[in-house]
């Protein structure tokens, strides 16, 4: 299924962090796990539009990597795969 965001809205996965044990060994649970700030935008929408009609263009593109907040965004499964669903202004940054 392909998902195209409307307006100034982007698309983006969760990236996993890169190790899921500490130091000592210990396997930190699903649950007891604060969710990744970082993402990877996957779509985004047209822009929003200006009083006048005119089209404003995303400063993010798609495969972008950015920082977003713990609670952004709405949650969405497609293909039994996480996504959010938020707006270009509640990205905090693009990692470079």
């Amino acid at each position: 299924m392909k998902v195209k965001p409307l307006y100034d809205r982007v698309l983006v996965r969760r990236l996993d962090p890169k190790k899921d044990e500490v130091k000592g060994g210990i396997i930190i649970p699903d649950t007891a796990k604060e969710k990744p700030m970082e993402a990877k935008i996957v779509a985004i929408g047209a822009g929003k539009l200006d009083r006048s009609g005119k089209r404003i263009p995303l400063e993010v593109k798609v495969g972008d990597r950015v920082l977003i907040g713990k609670y952004s965004g709405q949650e969405v499964k497609i293909e039994d795969v996480e996504h959010l669903i938020l707006k270009e202004d509640e990205i905090l940054g693009i990692i470079g």
